[in-house]
């Protein structure tokens, strides 16, 4: 599936904006980056014109059903200004401002772009990155005694296929950016819900934070149709294989 999403990467330094974009292309290739870092004259701060530009480049490099742009700032006036850029778009709701965490956001929802998800799939990636306050509903329920059901009804259906395996990492930088961008893009093409040492296989953060080394075994699990041919093919890839 080609993909239907690109960003907007939006600071008050020209650099930082370059930056982020940088990192994000080397996670995600084939997604359109665009900074639009400073003011018109090279300044610290932000530009109207220059975030419209790049929203403007930026939708025109995706286009089809839930296509359209992922816009992230760095700090409030940012903000303000982005809003400003899509209450005067032709095309609003092919604009997509998401409150978050810059780098972590644009690492982590890029990788789903590079995938062809959709525009409200890959906002719903990069919002998951913003901090939270609160804690989550499921800790909130287990501390007010609410029970937490599990399982599935009567006469529902068989579960999925599960699959595991051991591999060892082959490559010198072990499970770290690149390698596992790769992986999360890989495992992305199977219909199944994988694990890599009880983290989310499809989350490239999740991926980073186990710190796996190169010579590391790690425990790649699947569960769901193509749960088997996940784990080879994974396997594969992290002992080099491919």
């Amino acid at each position: 599936m080609s993909v239907r999403v690109s960003f907007v990467i939006v600071s008050h330094s020209e650099a930082l904006a370059r930056g982020v974009c940088e990192l994000a292309a080397q996670m995600a290739p084939d997604v359109r980056f665009e900074a639009a870092g400073g003011t018109d004259d090279g300044r610290i701060g932000t530009s109207y014109d220059l975030v419209e530009t790049a929203v403007e480049a930026a939708l025109k490099a995706v286009d089809g059903e839930g296509s359209g742009v992922i816009v992230l700032t760095d700090l409030g006036s940012a903000t303000m200004t982005v809003e400003s850029v899509i209450d005067m778009s032709d095309e609003p709701e092919r604009v997509r401002f998401v409150d978050t965490c810059l780098v972590e956001g644009a690492v982590a929802s890029s990788v789903r772009a590079q995938l062809g998800e959709s525009l409200s799939q890959v906002a719903e990636v990069a919002a998951s990155l913003a901090p939270r306050l609160e804690a989550p509903p499921s800790q909130v329920a287990h501390e007010e005694g609410v029970p937490v059901i599990v399982g599935t009804a009567e006469g529902a259906p068989a579960s999925p296929m599960r699959a595991s395996g051991s591999a060892v990492v082959a490559d010198p930088v072990g499970l770290h950016a690149r390698p596992a961008a790769a992986f999360v893009r890989l495992a992305g093409t199977f219909d199944a819900e994988i694990t890599v040492n009880g983290a989310d296989g499809c989350s490239v953060l999740d991926l980073m934070a186990l710190g796996i080394r190169q010579g590391q075994t790690v425990l790649i699990e699947a569960t769901g149709a193509d749960a088997t041919a996940a784990v080879a093919a994974l396997t594969d890839m992290l002992e080099g294989t491919n």
